[in-house]
């Protein structure tokens, strides 16, 4: 992983994209509420498509901000960032031969690896929720009101999937050495997942089911939990983590 000021740095770019990628979505709703007839026409032969502007007619700019903003920004960003944060974490240091000297350092390994995974894990979720925030004062902007709460619980979710992302990520790069293979497989399987999600046939198989449209504006609307979703979400999280522990104190140089 990156030193603590490339990581910022790394964070601050990744921040910068989801918000520039939100504002613009937010400042072409009017005109997106203008296109949404001939859109619905073009887009009645892909399933996929059609779901998700069937949601915004019913449900408005809600889910237009959450499929803009979550489905298909913190989705795709977000995965991208948590298998580059991640999988260099353990990996990369056995890759540049300094293994040996950051586990000389007089530090436990439990504490040695829980700071390096939860640097990894702020970076990945401190910008999903910086720019969940300006949601309400971007909205303002062209004539609508929204409050904080329902999005930031969205963003609660949305970054327990990218935590469970990242916490397998970060088994695998604690258990290899090669962190470029280790991020082109994560990649690889989690560009696939997206793909089975857009055939009607198999999307249930897809993991970006636990974090689509659906199961996020269930939880605007009502604010209630989806407890299974959440809970295999969370017991990644803890059973990777663990699984790391368990592996790094093993660990030779």
């Amino acid at each position: 992983m990156a030193r603590p000021s490339g990581l910022a740095l790394f964070a601050l770019a990744y921040a910068i994209l989801l918000e520039a990628m939100l504002a613009a979505a937010i400042l072409f709703w009017p005109e997106f509420l203008e296109m949404l007839p001939k859109l619905r026409s073009v887009t009645s032969a892909i399933p996929f498509a059609g779901e998700m502007l069937g949601n915004v007619e019913q449900q408005g700019l809600p889910a237009y901000v959450i499929g803009q903003h979550f489905f298909k920004g913190c989705n795709a960003l977000g995965t991208a960032a948590a298998v580059l944060f991640a999988a260099p974490a353990v990996a990369g240091e056995a890759h540049r031969g300094t293994l040996e000297m950051w586990l000389a350092r007089p530090f436990s390994r439990t504490r040695l690896l829980l700071e390096r995974w939860a640097a990894g894990a702020l970076a990945l979720v401190v910008p999903v929720f910086l720019t969940t925030l300006t949601i309400p004062a971007l909205c303002a902007r062209v004539d609508e009101f929204e409050p904080y709460m329902p999005y930031l619980l969205c963003a609660v979710q949305q970054s327990l999937f990218l935590l469970a992302i990242y916490g397998v990520t970060f088994l695998c790069s604690a258990l290899g050495s090669n962190p470029n293979k280790i991020a082109l497989t994560v990649l690889f399987v989690t560009v696939f997942q997206f793909a089975l999600y857009m055939i009607k046939t198999v999307t249930h198989w897809s993991l970006y089911r636990l974090c689509d449209m659906d199961v996020l504006l269930e939880l605007y609307d009502d604010g209630r939990w989806s407890t299974p979703i959440v809970l295999s979400l969370a017991g990644t999280v803890a059973a990777s983590l663990a699984g790391s522990l368990v592996v790094f104190r093993r660990r030779c140089p």
